[in-house]
């Protein structure tokens, strides 16, 4: 399953982007009373191995709805993917779950009821949606059935870069930094910057990216508690970024630029965070396109 970002600037609980940082997870026949978890490795090592972990949680519930004893299979797991960073950790793993089960039992749910499955487990869309469907996603809840998804296409000259510090900012703390209430303002320019945002990403133009990345609802309050974040971003736009932001809830940011550039404004962001909150990781990172995959 690969990581992702999500948010990219104003697309909130909405827009998503699968890259290639890997959540891989084996399923074998489980000796009775065994660990259900054979190994976790990478970064997976810091997985919880009770049944708080959101894959077993995913596998679970799925394992239940088809009768499948879930006692019957252990789990070999490595992961690239950092945990508490707004990498889509946790989207991958709840979206591993699934497809697991669902290939245990023999049952092949529609890609739809999947992520309306997920969703009920992570609370929001935009990582659990290209997990499962790759590329670049907009997806919306509705009061009742599946959410609906939109396919964004990325121009396939634009590259991406992803960067974290060592200091992780969870989920819930990063939702527990936005206000209750925003100005009218605010909530007018988003869906602005939105428009031009998808518009680069398609066509790919410097101008529209940058300017479509800006936000009102979420970073500036994010932001300040990722250390080294406000340095890196402008460190990535000084190095030849288009667009440069807060990963989903953070505390890794992400940019884009062309070919030419990615590397050079990975370092940069690398090397920033770096020396505010060692050790930092990163790299330059590719889209994936293609569905989750159960070999």
């Amino acid at each position: 399953m690969p990581a992702s970002t999500s948010n990219l600037g104003p697309g909130f609980d909405l827009l998503g982007l699968a890259f290639d940082l890997w959540l891989r997870v084996e399923m074998r026949p489980r000796a009775p009373g065994g660990p259900r978890f054979a190994q976790l490795e990478g970064e997976a090592a810091a997985w919880p191995r009770d049944d708080s972990n959101l894959f077993l949680r995913a596998f679970d519930a799925l394992a239940r709805e088809f009768a499948l004893d879930r006692e019957r299979f252990e789990f070999a797991v490595a992961s690239e993917i950092p945990l508490s960073r707004g990498l889509g950790s946790s989207g991958a793993a709840i979206v591993a779950g699934i497809e697991l089960a669902c290939a245990a039992a023999g049952v092949a749910l529609a890609p739809e009821v999947r992520l309306e499955r997920a969703l009920a487990l992570e609370g929001h869309p935009d990582n659990v949606a290209p997990a499962l469907l790759g590329g670049c996603v907009l997806a919306a809840p509705l009061e009742s059935g599946p959410p609906l998804v939109v396919r964004q296409s990325v121009h396939p000259s634009l590259a991406f870069a992803v960067a974290w510090p060592s200091a992780r900012l969870s989920t819930a703390l990063a939702r527990s930094l936005l206000p209750a209430q925003v100005s009218f303002a605010d909530a007018r320019e988003n869906p602005r910057r939105l428009a031009l945002l998808l518009e680069g990403l398609r066509s790919a133009d410097p101008r529209l990216l940058r300017a479509g990345v800006e936000d009102r609802l979420h970073e500036r309050h994010r932001l300040p508690h990722i250390p080294g974040g406000a340095e890196a971003l402008a460190a990535a736009y000084a190095a030849g970024a288009w667009l440069a932001c807060v990963s989903g809830s953070g505390s890794a940011l992400v940019a884009a630029a062309d070919a030419a550039h990615i590397e050079r404004v990975a370092r940069a962001l690398r090397e920033t965070l770096e020396r505010a909150s060692p050790p930092a990781g990163g790299r330059v990172v590719r889209v994936v396109e293609r569905a989750a995959q159960v070999a």
